[in-house]
């Protein structure tokens, strides 16, 4: 048995792809937005940002996939929680740095097992988890995941 534990993380063609779909999504709707991927540790795997899209909407894609990466669940269902939550909680986890409840950000699941998460930001909250579940669609679609 190993004292190590491996961290999904979605291959590289995975990420291209997830960012392309959500490009083009985002484009099909009329969106201008930003979008992050991360690996299952909540680091940074790719990142597109549309042109036109708001400046602070950056920070929040990635933060948005933080999140979901964190928690393993959408950041609308992570609200939810929160909204259950005693008070202190509540106000804790939302003073920690990169965390969210802004509806947005998506696990990314493969066979089970979480290998990482997208964030968009810059369209409407209904816009933005649209366009990350084209983002998933596409990692699913191809079946392009793993550790490199």
């Amino acid at each position: 048995m190993s004292g190590i534990a491996e961290i999904g993380a979605p291959a590289a063609q995975a990420v291209e792809r997830m960012l392309s779909a959500g490009r083009a999504r985002a484009e099909a709707i009329g969106a201008r937005v930003h979008v992050a991927v991360v690996d299952g540790a909540g680091n940074l795997a790719g990142y597109l940002r549309m042109p036109g899209s708001f400046l602070s909407s950056g920070e929040l894609a990635i933060d948005k996939a933080y999140t979901a990466a964190s928690f393993a669940m959408a950041t609308r269902d992570f609200g939810a929680l929160l909204e259950r939550a005693p008070r202190p909680v509540r106000d804790g986890l939302l003073r920690r740095p990169r965390l969210t409840e802004v509806p947005g950000g998506c696990p990314a699941e493969m066979q089970g097992r979480l290998i990482g998460a997208v964030g968009v930001s810059g369209g409407s909250e209904v816009e933005d988890e649209d366009i990350a579940a084209a983002a998933l669609a596409a990692m699913l679609r191809d079946d392009i995941s793993g550790r490199e």
